[in-house]
């Protein structure tokens, strides 16, 4: 039997050092080749690390929460009859869930004004987790109808039973779009069926029966927007008052899962629950109610960054009110086409859209300040004719600016796919260090914690950044009279030596025009 231990590889460009956050391993554990050994922490993302080999797990070498240098050995695996591949006993398949169809969650008035992305605080991070979408199962136009009462009495959703069986008379007008949007449909319980089976159809006129169907599509059409979970995890939830809507999905199919439940909680107890003991026994002295925490991985590379960038880059800021109403009447649009069904749209994605479009107005917001190595203090600006779009998401370890690479290529439809995609890895901690490298210009979504705007720091390597306010109803005059329309402020930084007072106010009023008319992406 031969025992060979796994050294810490450099996993991203050049790092030299990481934290081992978790084992998914342990002494006596048999492994396969790119089974996963454990998550380390570098300074710019969260990383799982496959087996290199097989064998048996004999020793773990390095506790969790500790960082240690690239080349370190962190595990020890045996190779041998013992840990031989013919010998590992394959896992158990799981249960896939029921398929259901499932497009998306498109809410059908939206006013709330707010630019924040559905369910979450992540700066500038659109929509959480995207559920796959499935493909429909064909079953009889009445049977959408059917199963939009069965699912009522497993969820406890639908409030009118009577409504849904006389919807019955009015299928002809309906099927169509029973058809098209079957309903998401819960395990049937015996006290369903026998509830749902008492309810007689009562005659009506032609007139009510088809505002009878209109509601029941609606209800149906609700239905099939609902997050995608198992019936445990459901329940799960409601006993801890969690709405699944709130919960990054991270399950192969894009349903939440029980350990997303758990995570959700913990972030929550850690930022709510603890706040009436944070304050300490006022009888200890000062001294010993001082909380000491490492600065360490991302937010360690943060901080570095942030300072470097501050004490480098002279910062220049602009602001500009904008009435984004036109905007709000848009993104209501896209969320209502079929062409975005299934897709989460915010206003986030019209500004995404109009960074790119002033951008090849305006060159220079679109580059790099880079020092000459001769030692002479020169310098040259790289104009970069390519879009790597960056966008400032918070999450629990630290700021990370992914970005969306050729950006400039992507249609509305592949920007918002992007976005959402972006958005998802993010709060799941799986952005790969290739992902926020490369970047040309950043945008943070403060707007999506409710604040009006700010005066942020330019990314390193960059020469811009643009800080989205909140979108808000506001007092505004139009034509000389005052009335109510919703209203941003956008906040730029940027960097001096690159971009002057002329270039960044140009720049700052192109963006504003796309959001104060959007139809000027057709031009």
């Amino acid at each position: 039997m031969t025992v060979k231990k796994f050294n810490l590889p450099d996993v991203g460009e050049g790092l030299t050092e990481a934290e081992v956050v978790a084992w998914k391993v342990k002494p006596g554990d048999v492994v396969a080749i790119n089974d996963v050994l454990c998550e380390i922490e570098t300074a710019k993302s969260l990383v799982e690390l496959p087996s290199p080999f097989a064998g048996t797990v004999t020793e773990l070498l390095v506790e969790e929460g500790i960082t240690v240098e690239v080349g370190t050995a962190i595990i020890a695996v045996s190779e041998g009859q013992e840990g031989d591949a013919a010998t590992v006993t394959p896992a158990a398949p799981e249960v896939p869930a029921v398929e259901m169809p499932l497009y998306g969650k498109l809410p059908a008035d939206d006013d709330t004004g707010d630019n924040r992305p559905a369910g979450g605080p992540l700066v500038g991070s659109g929509p959480k987790a995207d559920a796959v979408k499935r493909r429909a199962r064909k079953r009889p136009a009445g049977a959408a109808v059917e199963a939009a009462a069965v699912a009522e009495s497993a969820e406890g959703t639908v409030q009118d039973h009577q409504a849904v069986v006389e919807a019955k008379a009015a299928e002809s007008q309906v099927s169509h779009r029973t058809t098209a949007a079957p309903a998401v449909v819960e395990p049937i319980t015996p006290a369903a069926a026998t509830q749902t089976q008492s309810v007689a159809p009562q005659p009506q006129a032609p007139q009510a029966a088809a505002s009878r169907g209109a509601a029941i599509s609606g209800t149906i059409s609700g239905l099939v927007n609902k997050v995608l979970a198992k019936p445990p995890v459901r329940k799960f939830a409601r006993d801890l008052g969690i709405d699944l809507a709130d919960v990054v999905a991270t399950g192969e199919r894009g349903e939440v899962t029980r350990e997303d439940l758990v995570s959700y909680q913990a972030q929550r107890d850690a930022e709510h629950d603890q706040a009436d003991s944070f304050w300490g026994a006022s009888k200890k002295p000062q001294d010993q109610r001082v909380e000491r925490m490492p600065v360490k991985g991302v937010r360690k590379a943060t901080a570095k960054a942030m300072v470097d960038s501050a004490f480098s880059a002279p910062h220049v800021s602009i602001f500009v009110d904008v009435d984004a109403s036109r905007t709000m009447e848009f993104v209501k649009r896209l969320k209502a086409s079929r062409d975005f069904e299934g897709i989460k749209v915010s206003p986030l994605l019209i500004l995404a859209k109009a960074v790119i479009w002033a951008a090849a107005r305006n060159p220079s917001v679109n580059a790099t300040w880079v020092e000459n190595a001769d030692g002479k203090g020169g310098a040259e600006i790289l104009v970069k004719h390519y879009m790597n779009l960056g966008i400032a998401a918070a999450t629990p370890r630290g700021l990370m600016v992914p970005n969306i690479k050729d950006a400039q290529d992507l249609s509305l439809k592949e920007l918002a796919l992007a976005l959402n995609e972006l958005a998802t890895k993010a709060r799941a901690g799986k952005t790969q260090p290739a992902e926020m490298q490369g970047g040309s210009l950043t945008i943070t979504n403060i707007g999506a914690l409710g604040i009006d705007t700010g005066t942020p720091i330019i990314n390193p390597g960059e020469v811009a950044i643009i800080a989205f306010g909140t979108i808000k109803q506001k007092p505004w005059v139009l034509d000389g009279e005052v009335i109510p329309r919703w209203i941003t402020t956008l906040g730029g930084s940027f960097d001096h030596r690159v971009v002057d007072g002329d270039l960044s106010a140009r720049f700052m009023a192109d963006v504003a025009s796309i959001l104060e008319e959007p139809a000027l992406l057709l031009d």
